[in-house]
């Protein structure tokens, strides 16, 4: 019983699995703290304390902290922000400048026997049916 939870604790998705959480979760703290010591003292130097926890209304003596609401979803929205303009858009620009161009295609295939042939060939090799014009060269 023991072997069979080491082996399956060793599959690789597993181990990557593992391991991405807690890069997840480090990339998490990263980004909370951007958000809330970077860009939340911003938009409080720029339009005063973004603070809405004193928003509370009441329904037959139940309280509702609407403005705790309102806080967690701006927090949300700043991170969500900060991930796609500090992670996403930089990583989009990376991949399609390291991208390789589509190669365009060196052969095509042959309408008679369905072999592949090289693009500029007047007479297939397999089953030397002559190729139309808009085939081969």
């Amino acid at each position: 019983m023991l072997k069979g939870f080491g082996t399956f604790i060793m599959r690789g998705n597993v181990v990557d699995l593992a391991v991405a959480v807690v890069i997840g979760a480090a990339f998490g703290t990263i980004v909370t703290a951007l958000v809330k010591d970077l860009i939340t003292p911003l938009i409080a130097a720029l339009v005063g304390k973004p603070d809405f926890s004193a928003l509370v209304f009441t329904i037959n003596n139940s309280k509702f902290a609407i403005g705790d609401f309102i806080n967690a979803l701006i927090s949300f929205v700043l991170v969500a922000a900060a991930i796609y303009y500090f992670v996403v858009l930089p990583m989009g620009v990376v991949t399609a400048r390291y991208k390789k161009p589509a190669e365009a295609p060196s052969a095509e295939t042959c309408p008679e026997c369905l072999s592949e042939i090289p693009l500029n060939a007047r007479r297939c090799k397999f089953c030397t049916s002559v190729l139309a014009p808009s085939q081969g060269g």
